[in-house]
């Protein structure tokens, strides 16, 4: 684990949000005085994945901690779209019902990623219908 990517983590961290990778570039160009650029932070990013530390929430093409690093596990997001936060939720049903139906089709799974969009219950009360 180097300086960088243990800082990227911090950030990532410390956000309370998802985060782009060009966001992480401006709040370490603010922090350091030596620029940082798009491909390194993309190569720490990738090793934290790697290492299950990190995950990328793809509709969002941003990245967050992994809540539990310690086992591996499929993710499940929800994220609100009037804030932009969110949550990631463990629930094996979701990953066994996949599974099962990846075997049904023959399919050969890489990656199980679950993405559910909406508004979180903090906005739907402060914007009710």
């Amino acid at each position: 684990m180097t300086t960088l990517r243990r800082h990227i983590l911090e950030l990532l961290w410390a956000n309370a949000r998802p985060t782009g990778a060009y966001e992480l570039i401006e709040a370490l160009r603010i922090e350091n005085s030596r620029p940082v650029g798009p491909p390194t932070v993309y190569r720490a990013l990738g090793f934290l994945m790697a290492q299950g530390l990190v995950s990328k929430i793809e509709c969002l093409n941003a990245y967050v901690p992994c809540v539990h690093p310690e086992r591996g596990h499929d993710c499940l997001f929800f994220i609100c779209s009037c804030c932009g936060a969110s949550v990631e939720l463990e629930d094996p049903r979701i990953g066994g019902l996949l599974a099962e139906d990846a075997a049904a089709l023959g399919f050969a799974v890489k990656r199980r990623m679950v993405e559910v969009e909406g508004m979180c219950a903090r906005c739907a009360e402060a914007n009710p219908a």
